[in-house]
């Protein structure tokens, strides 16, 4: 065998069959991608049902089977792995939002009303151990960590921004009074909205998210 052909081997996978597989560059780039999202995918449920600080990143590379030692390949410290956390989250609620507060075989209301039946649905299916990340993180890191209280605010405002939307399109068709303001009713729901997540996490049930929205609907239409 060659020189050449000796590097080559020590550079290939083998397959069951002993076939050799070259990793190339393309290949390990997307596997690194990977690995790295299966990483923040754990630390957003983790964080959330227990909190950032008492999740440690030895437990996060346990549960995806990560070497240990290999969570600086992806993340230069714990805070910036916090913050790649927090965007996953944001986008993937991004993206929720939009699904359903753009689906105009509904009026906007009732948009509204699925996104609260839809958190409902999410909070059993997880027994009630997650509720929001963005609520959970500000509550426990808002005052300590004032990066993370800018970009967990930042959030918030986003979501009522999709919200406030969705209420300008209901009071367009006029199910909601003229002299009402879309931009602070979009405030106040979210301010109480992640209040009921909190209470409903607290008591194991649901209760609190309904009442909640039955309030918040039956306000805004009088």
């Amino acid at each position: 065998m060659t020189a050449s052909n000796e590097a080559a081997s020590s550079r290939a996978l083998t397959t069951g069959r002993g076939a050799p597989v070259r990793m190339d560059r393309t290949t390990r780039a997307a596997k690194r991608r990977d690995t790295r999202a299966a990483l923040v995918r754990c630390g957003v449920e983790m964080c959330t049902k227990q909190g950032f600080q008492s999740t440690g990143i030895e437990e996060i590379l346990r549960e995806v089977g990560v070497p240990k030692g290999s969570f600086y390949h992806f993340f230069p410290s714990k805070h910036a792995f916090g913050e790649a956390v927090i965007e996953s989250y944001a986008e993937y609620f991004e993206r929720k939002l939009e699904r359903l507060f753009s689906d105009t075989s509904r009026p906007p209301l009732e948009r509204l009303r699925a996104f609260v039946e839809d958190a409902e649905r999410g909070m059993r299916r997880y027994d009630f151990q997650r509720g929001c990340l963005v609520g959970n993180l500000g509550q426990e890191l808002g005052v300590i960590n004032q990066a993370f209280r800018q970009r967990l605010e930042e959030v918030l405002l986003s979501w009522q921004h999709h919200t406030a939307e969705c209420l300008s399109q209901a009071k367009s068709r006029g199910d909601i009074p003229a002299d009402k303001d879309p931009v602070a009713l979009a405030e106040i729901f979210w301010i109480g909205w992640e209040g009921a997540i909190l209470r409903a996490k607290l008591a194991g049930d649901a209760a609190p998210m309904r009442h909640f929205a039955d309030y918040f609907f039956a306000t805004i239409v009088k």
